[in-house]
């Protein structure tokens, strides 16, 4: 990878020690003579990334996907420092980001393209989503009855507390602890996950990278709430369907350069990953 001369620290303030680890990179990269500019505000103003080589977010997953919307607007590959729990997509620990940051500045990384979700409720609402679409309704203890077609064939009707969708990358979050798959990040496709639904013959489907996805609200009186990876949400019309398909745009993730996925979702989700023979 080219060499980083431009760099935007996001920085979750909140975090514990995150601050300070900024303070510790910027000193670094103007070593380097890298220039940059921090902001710790979590949902980034249009245009904040544009011109900049590289975004370096240091805080939490929760972090991270508050700006994967407009770093994939950008282009602008993001650099994850974990200083919250999980870490599914901040993959740098606070040491490995001090250890690697110079070769890091240099190029020397690994990069993964994340697929994204494009979600529209209306002519002028849409948004990009990295982890997941939740359709539900906007009164929290309603149930609701909602109808998907996939390239205008009817899927099926739902009545559920909601219906997630999922790219490969938000398989491990929301959808997971609804009963999803996990999905390899390469995988080009959807993934679609009712909530609670009201039969037991409902799990979830796959759609290719192609499809386009529509949900329509087929209950009297009820409105619909569209959260996006759990950060945005977009408020629906009773008349006005929602709209699900991979986006043209994408999200370009830094990591080292050992990384590996399944590495990182065994240690996440504490897979034993082994057993012990007995001898007789």
């Amino acid at each position: 990878m080219p060499k980083i001369r431009s760099l935007a620290f996001v920085v979750n303030d909140d975090k514990a020690g995150a601050h300070a680890l900024e303070q510790e990179l910027a000193a670094i990269a103007r070593t380097l003579k890298v220039k940059y500019k921090r902001t710790s505000r979590l949902t980034l103003p249009t245009g904040y990334l544009t011109g900049v080589d590289a975004c370096c977010v240091i805080g939490g997953d929760g972090t991270l996907l508050g700006v994967a919307a407009e770093a994939a607007r950008a282009q602008v590959p993001i650099i994850g420092i974990n200083r919250g729990s999980l870490g599914f997509l901040t993959t740098f620990s606070a040491d490995q980001a001090r250890e690697h940051f110079v070769k890091l500045l240099g190029g020397s990384f690994k990069t993964e393209s994340r697929a994204m979700l494009e979600c529209s409720v209306g002519a002028n609402r849409s948004d990009l989503a990295l982890n997941d679409v939740l359709v539900k309704s906007a009164t929290n203890s309603r149930l609701i009855r909602l109808e998907v077609y996939a390239n205008e064939e009817l899927v099926t009707d739902y009545l559920c507390d909601g219906i997630i969708f999922s790219t490969p990358t938000g398989s491990t979050a929301y959808t997971l602890s609804a009963g999803g798959p996990i999905i390899h990040p390469a995988s080009a496709v959807i993934a679609m996950t009712p909530i609670c639904p009201h039969t037991l013959s409902n799990r979830s489907i796959i759609f290719n990278e192609s499809v386009k996805l529509r949900v329509e609200n087929c209950s009297k009186g009820a409105n619909l709430l569209v959260a996006i990876d759990g950060q945005r949400n977009l408020r629906v019309t009773k008349d006005s369907p929602v709209r699900i398909g991979i986006s043209k745009k994408h999200l370009t993730l830094a990591h080292q350069s050992n990384y590996e996925h399944f590495s990182v979702v065994r240690e996440k989700l504490k897979w034993s990953g082994g057993f012990s023979e007995t001898k007789h």
